[in-house]
């Protein structure tokens, strides 16, 4: 085995190796599978975002191919409180479609909802959406993206008129003067990514990170900003009002390429570094110092990240820090800019092609009459027989079972029972269902209370492509088939549209009742062939069509283009056009080419500490974990490396409650309780707790978060409640 190598046992038979991607977090590091003797060797490659860079988790990935809690049949529950057993494919595909139809015969068709995700490949994503606006013809259908990157993209839709990670290489991150982390642990959440930060150091260049905690990420900035959480607003509003008072503020920029400043100006105004260290506890010299790093570099980057947008102002927050790199005439400048950082491994394309309520392919509105008659036309539908948009993840999951809410519920890439908030009441939703499917390759805490699990292939398994935080498309290739009693995400939608009356991966094409007789319009029609395609490479080509024209364009994106050019930057409308990695350059994504300033007010917490529970509650995820845990707490080097969930303290917090780094303690808000070990540290806030998510069971933090939403994004307030802490 190579140095350093992770391997996998192994049981098909491919002898070639695959040039592919990690199956984590959005960078979509490079690797390389070698099968070797009956394993599954897993090598870093050269790629541009990671440079043969892998964190542990993208070490150990082949691990879960084989491992002894995959899922090699399909498991139906024969009534409510029996268990699960084993069955046939025909006899669970049965129990599904004849559970759709009573239920939809009885209900209508917005009884039955859908539930994506962030890790689907951009061809199921599609496919996903696509399946429930005409297989099933529900609009109840939203993702797990939904509690990751809403409050970004709602951001920079609304400023920018376009939603896309980053606007600019990864690469730029090294080359800035400044650059400032929002809320954002990429030491931990992102390793590879950073050696741009050690570039940016070595060159000389500042580090400035705003987090409650003094992360692995925070412990390598130049300045460290440690605000209350749930301030970060006001801490931006602070920067700019800095900014403007030290003439920092690129007025030519301003006056040609944005619009709005003057509303912003007069709310920044207000915002004078003595009044924001009261409401942040950031004091004034570090607020200064802060702006000036900013407003003096030539090159200048800010990236918000999870800790500033998973709140219930957090468009609002996001906003604040776009109108700072407004005001500073970064966006569209080579070297600097405003961008997010996406958390999921497909979490861009996950949100661009229809797995949202409000949205069709190309990052359409599901609204807007020219987008529906678009997409339609490539459907095959008539633009009426579309349904509106549907209701956000956490307003759909806590709907389910209820008198008016859907009855039942398909899960596709995602573990809701661990990961939405307030997740006691989630399950119980879940539960209360006539139907719950889900779609899985382990048997996930989702999966052990469903009614019908659906056995389905791993990312090494299948091929497709995935579109990371730069907005690089990708492909990701399988080094071999599924293991028998395993199938495709595809297949099972194919299978289960042919069922339902639709036009599954076997079925012709144009024809009997296809989209001549149901009006689709001229010269728009899908090519003949299945309406529900089994081939990712087919089903990308209709991506493609479906996306033409729309803000996230793949229309010139071919898979060979993808392998001759290390991916292709969206948009990019033609085959002999350039992609576009870099946006911004001569005019933003609005109708008049002009960026958007939008004043925004700092406002409290959804839930402020009071007597009864006087403690701040903030979480996020460790290295060795990733996302709800169902497939990385079953790889045996990273439960070793984080084998259990914990609380973390401050030693002043823990002396006052008589706690011992190690003791059991419990964390209790309005909503639940949760119970882990102490880890004491003096790299939290004396009024802050935190705590990971991964963890299922007594140790659900989610049990504990809030679920007050943004009035924009729908986003949860995953990152501050208020919270009591007691000794076990």
């Amino acid at each position: 085995m190579t140095d350093g190598a992770r391997a996998a046992t192994h049981s098909g038979d491919v002898s070639q190796d695959v040039a592919t991607h990690c199956p984590y977090c959005a960078l979509q590091c490079g690797m390389t599978l070698r099968p070797t003797a009956g394993r599954v060797e897993v090598l870093p490659r050269q790629f541009p975002t990671n440079r043969g860079g892998l964190c542990q988790k993208g070490w150990t990935a082949a691990e879960l191919l084989d491992h002894p809690d995959r899922l090699t049949t399909p498991l139906v529950r024969d009534r409510p409180g029996a268990e699960l057993r084993p069955a046939t494919w025909p006899e669970a595909l049965d129990r599904v479609v004849t559970g759709i139809r009573r239920i939809q015969a009885g209900h209508g068709r917005d009884a039955v909802a859908v539930f994506g995700g962030g890790g689907l490949t951009n061809e199921k994503a599609y496919a996903l959406g696509k399946f429930a606006r005409v297989a099933l013809g529900t609009r109840n259908i939203d993702y797990n993206g939904r509690f990751c990157m809403s409050s970004a993209a709602a951001a920079g839709i609304r400023a920018f008129g376009i939603d896309r990670g980053l606007p600019f290489p990864l690469a730029d991150l090294g080359t800035a003067d400044t650059l400032l982390l929002v809320g954002a642990n990429v030491a931990e959440t992102m390793p590879p990514l950073v050696r741009y930060l050690i570039e940016q150091r070595e060159r000389g260049g500042t580090l400035i990170v705003i987090d409650p905690r003094a992360t692995a990420t925070a412990r390598q900035a130049t300045l460290h900003l440690q605000p209350t959480p749930g301030t970060d607003l006001a801490v931006a509003n602070a920067l700019l009002h800095v900014a403007l008072a030290e003439g920092w503020v690129d007025k030519r920029y301003v006056d040609a390429r944005t619009a709005g400043f003057e509303p912003v100006r007069r709310v920044a105004a207000s915002y004078w570094p003595a009044r924001v260290e009261q409401l942040s506890g950031v004091p004034v010299a570090d607020l200064e110092a802060a702006a000036r790093a900013l407003g003096t570099a030539d090159r200048a980057i800010i990236l918000t990240a999870r800790g500033a947008e998973q709140h219930a102002k957090g468009v609002d927050t996001v906003t604040a820090f776009i109108n700072l790199a407004l005001a500073l005439g970064l966006p569209g400048r080579p070297g600097s800019g405003y961008g997010c950082l996406t958390g999921q491994g497909n979490g861009q394309g996950g949100r661009e092609h229809g797995q949202k309520a409000d949205q069709l392919p190309g990052y359409r509105r599901i609204d807007d009459p020219a987008a529906r008659a678009h997409v339609a036309g490539v459907w095959g539908v008539r633009p009426e027989e579309l349904p509106g948009p549907g209701i956000s993840a956490y307003e759909l999951l806590t709907a389910l079972g209820t008198p008016d809410g859907p009855k039942a519920l398909l899960v596709f890439g995602s573990n809701p029972v661990v990961s939405a908030p307030r997740a006691n009441q989630v399950e119980s939703r879940l539960r209360d269902l006539d139907l719950l499917i889900v779609a899985d390759f382990v048997r996930s805490e989702t999966a052990a209370i469903a009614d019908v699990v659906l056995p389905t292939a791993q990312w090494a398994e299948e091929d497709g492509t995935m579109t990371n935080l730069e907005g690089r498309v990708l492909r990701r290739r399988a080094l071999r088939p599924p293991p028998p009693g395993v199938r495709t995400d595809l297949a099972v939608l194919a299978e289960l549209a042919g069922r339902l009356g639709e036009q599954g991966g076997s079925a012709g094409g144009v024809g009997d009742g296809g989209p001549a007789e149901r009006g689709a319009a001229p010269g728009t029609g899908p090519v003949p062939g299945p309406r529900f395609p089994t081939d990712p490479g087919v089903v990308f080509e209709e991506l493609r069509r479906a996306s033409a024209g729309g803000i996230a364009d793949y229309a010139g994106i071919s898979w060979e283009r993808i392998d001759a050019e290390d991916g292709v930057f969206w948009p990019c409308p033609t085959e002999d056009g350039a992609g576009t990695p870099r946006l911004f350059a001569d005019r933003f994504s609005t109708p008049d080419g002009r960026a958007r300033f939008l004043p925004v007010e700092h406002r409290a917490v959804a839930e402020e500490v009071c007597p009864d529970y006087p403690v701040y509650l903030t979480t996020g995820r460790v290295l060795a974990q990733y996302q709800s845990g169902a497939q990385t707490r079953r790889i045996a080097p990273l439960h070793r490396a984080a084998p259990g969930a914990f609380l973390e303290l401050h030693p002043d917090l823990a002396a006052r409650l008589g706690v011992q780094d190690g003791d059991e303690v419990f964390v209790t808000s309005r909503r639940g309780e949760m119970r882990a070990p102490a880890r004491i540290t003096p790299t939290i806030r004396p009024d802050t707790v935190f705590a990971p998510f991964h963890w299922a069971g007594p140790a659900r933090i989610n049990s504990v978060t809030s679920d007050a939403l943004d009035p924009v994004s729908r986003m949860p307030e995953f990152k501050v409640c208020a919270v009591r802490v007691e000794k076990a």
